[in-house]
């Protein structure tokens, strides 16, 4: 999944969070075949599956696995969609959907084993093709852009962004549909998996790129079907389903009391008073963020604190004071000339710096070990063969990981003409259908896309496997000011250049999610065919499941995407806007407002300068710009959600830190997704017209008493 919109690429890139990386390292340390060394490091995990037999791609790609990947893949939309759509921050779900395909398809067959109908026993490469399906499926819910491009270039954002009373608007702006939508997702997901197809030797063997993210989601998997740790997962599944019916049941429960949408329920319980509330500074009950705070390194969640602080606590009461003087004291609340301008720009700004320090590091990093790795031939030496090794030192027992998993890696190829064939085949219907769908979005403007597209996906690839950042949001913006700045207003500019983004947003993030994938393959020693049919059939599946859960919160919730609403939809503003940067310039900002982006941009470069240049010990302490960032135009209430989450990880972690670092991630992963599954009765109901019978609301005393004497005037 994407980048700077979400926690994955705020911290560790595209999958799992340090904390699921240390859950994982922990778990593999106490897994041995040995039940009389239990406890005991294992030095060769190929050594415990040396007797396992190792099914072809083909059986590896069992209807059970895609039966559970799509029931899986459905329910991961709904919680990533629901994230998108309220404000934009995801967590990682690699090790939810490892941990939930080993539940679900050892329930499934144990059940067939107990009739005698079992045929193929489950796993560890069927668990991967899960996990890597499910993922895809679900990932297309964020890269698909219903939380930020597509969204952007609908009426509804358009009517609150810069260009709102734009001369050239009727050319500029395209309302969701599902056709339209399923097929522009059809044409421009694919196209990023057979980019970097023919690389994957050159990536994972002769570079040995880490993948840190791939790494530990295999290292999770492999434990799992080891005897101990098959014992060893039943207990995080079973914290997980505990917390899941908790999280749900709660979110119905407050349903109740919420009969007029924003201004009712618990989710406008006044925690540090009503002028707190306010500026946004409450705790709303919603488990869901709770979970995403525990899973998320405590930095992040300190970072949205202080942003919050600095934006709602002390800048907004300050040029709220400067109404009349820097911008037109008579202006609507959501009107760029005023305070809602400096919100959304101060904000883009410092994502823009942060951006493009990390874009300028991460390529310069890459282009500095890629030139090291081909000048070093011996870098690129491909492993021997050997049978067996004689000694079982340290050495021996890694080489002969490396031997068996490069032996399986190599052996069923994936042909470099289907790649290459692939590429061009889908780059010609897209250069003559995507302008059908966006008609500023001319041919020629797609070649170029095309033409750029393999080398930024390899080098997105290659960043994420030294430093596990994708920066597909960032190559996505660089799409938004090239192609709308090429096509100008007049033109259709702003439609064209969010249509761009899409395009180079989704190629360099699949690319980047399939190299994953092949790394934890390679750990599993599941075939790289499986991973790509898997990768290609999870694409599938979310090129229909994300729209039609989209279509779904939008039909329920008709406001969405207004600041203030249930769902505001932050990040579809902020790419409008950035799309009317790139055609426009800053002529419409309010006063002072360009200096402070100014200001805001350099401290995003400072900042993370700062924290890269540090000694450790002091670094870890650096807040990250882009978190900071984020609380600037939706508020402060979700922060204090996942502080709080924090709050509850570091307090279990000081009184049982083992049991905290086992079950911390399984218990968050199961406040989300109940939250997350009530959405979708939740959706239904508002369709089918049914509201909370009750409105609890929350006022002060003073307003209390003009309430009563009201009433009892009525009375009279």
């Amino acid at each position: 999944m994407g980048v700077l919109e979400n926690t994955q690429e705020l911290e560790n890139g595209d999958g799992v969070t340090r904390s699921d990386v240390k859950l994982i390292a922990d778990k593999a340390k106490m897994v041995n075949d040995d039940e009389g060394s239990k406890g005991k490091e294992i030095e060769s995990i190929e050594m415990v599956f040396k007797d396992t037999f190792i099914p072809s791609w083909r059986e590896q790609l069992t209807v059970r696995a895609f039966v559970v990947s799509l029931g899986l893949g459905v329910m991961f939309s709904f919680i990533v969609m629901k994230l998108s759509l309220s404000t934009g921050i995801i967590p990682s779900l690699n090790v939810s959907a490892g941990l939930l395909g080993f539940f679900f398809v050892k329930t499934w067959t144990k059940m067939l084993d107990q009739c005698g109908l079992l045929k193929h026993p489950f796993t560890r490469q069927e668990n991967t093709v899960i996990q890597t399906c499910v993922v895809a499926a679900s990932g297309i819910s964020f890269s698909g852009g219903f939380g930020s491009y597509l969204l952007g270039m609908s009426d509804g954002v358009a009517d609150i962004s810069s260009d709102a009373d734009s001369p050239y608007r009727s050319i500029s702006t395209k309302n969701p549909s599902l056709g339209w939508m399923i097929s522009f997702l059809f044409i421009v997901s694919f196209i990023g998996l057979c980019s970097v197809v023919p690389l994957r030797k050159i990536m994972i063997i002769d570079f040995k790129l880490i993948y840190p993210s791939g790494t530990a989601t295999a290292h999770l998997i492999n434990s799992f079907h080891t005897p101990q740790g098959a014992k060893l997962a039943k207990k995080p599944v079973s914290a997980l389903g505990k917390f899941f019916s908790f999280s749900f049941l709660w979110s119905f429960f407050q349903w109740f009391f919420a009969s007029d949408g924003d201004k009712c329920g618990f989710a406008n319980f006044p925690t540090f008073g009503l002028k707190a509330k306010d500026k946004t500074f409450f705790f709303d009950f919603s488990t869901m963020y709770v979970g995403v705070g525990m899973i998320c390194p405590y930095i992040i969640n300190v970072s949205l604190l202080l942003g919050a602080i600095l934006s709602w606590g002390i800048m907004w009461p300050i040029i709220e004071n400067k109404r009349g003087s820097w911008y037109d004291k008579d202006l609507a609340p959501g009107n760029f000339q005023g305070l809602q301008g400096y919100k959304v720009f101060t904000a883009i700004a410092i994502i823009l710096g942060d951006g493009l320090y990390n874009f300028v590091k991460v390529l310069g990093k890459t282009g500095f070990t890629l030139y090291g790795q081909m000048k070093n031939k011996e870098a690129r030496t491909i492993l021997p063969m050997a049978a067996n090794a004689s000694k079982p030192d340290d050495t021996e027992a890694i080489s002969f990981d490396d031997q068996r998993r490069t032996q399986v890696f190599m052996k069923d190829q994936i042909p470099t003409w289907l790649a290459v064939g692939g590429y061009v085949g889908i780059a010609a219907i897209a250069t003559v259908f995507l302008p059908r769908i966006f008609k500023p979005l001319e041919w020629y403007y797609v070649i170029v896309l095309y033409i750029m597209a393999p080398a930024l996906a390899f080098c997105n690839a290659y960043g994420c496997g030294l430093t596990d950042w994708s920066l597909a949001s960032t190559y996505g913006k660089l799409g938004i000011f090239l192609i709308g700045a090429w096509a100008g207003a007049s033109h259709g500019g702003v439609l064209a250049g969010l249509a761009a983004c899409g395009v180079m947003l989704n190629i360099v993030a699949t690319a980047a999610d399939l190299m994953q994938d092949f790394k934890t393959g390679y750990l599993t020693m599941a075939s790289p065919r499986s991973m790509f049919v898997s990768q290609v059939i999870g694409t599938a599946m979310g090129c229909v499941i994300a729209p039609c859960v989209f279509w779904l919160f939008n039909s329920a919730f008709p406001d969405m995407g207004k600041p203030g609403s249930e769902y505001p939809v932050p990040y579809a503003l902020v790419y409008r806007n950035l799309a009317n940067l790139g055609v426009e310039g800053f002529d419409a900002l309010p006063k002072h407002c360009l200096s402070l982006c100014y200001g805001f941009f350099a401290a995003g470069i400072l900042i993370n300068l700062t924290r890269d240049t540090a000694p450790k010990k002091y670094a870890r302490f650096v807040p990250i710009p882009m978190a900071m960032a984020i609380p600037f135009y939706i508020g402060s209430y979700f922060a204090v959600d996942m502080c709080i989450g924090s709050l509850i990880l570091l307090i279990w972690e000081k009184r049982n830190k083992k049991e905290a670092t086992a079950f911390g991630p399984a218990v968050a992963s199961g406040l989300i997704c109940g939250e997350g599954i009530w959405s979708i009765p939740k959706a239904i109901l508002a369709l089918l017209k049914v509201g909370p019978p009750i409105c609890m609301r929350f006022l002060s005393r003073r307003g209390n008493i003009k309430l009563d004497d009201f009433i009892a005037m009525l009375g009279r």
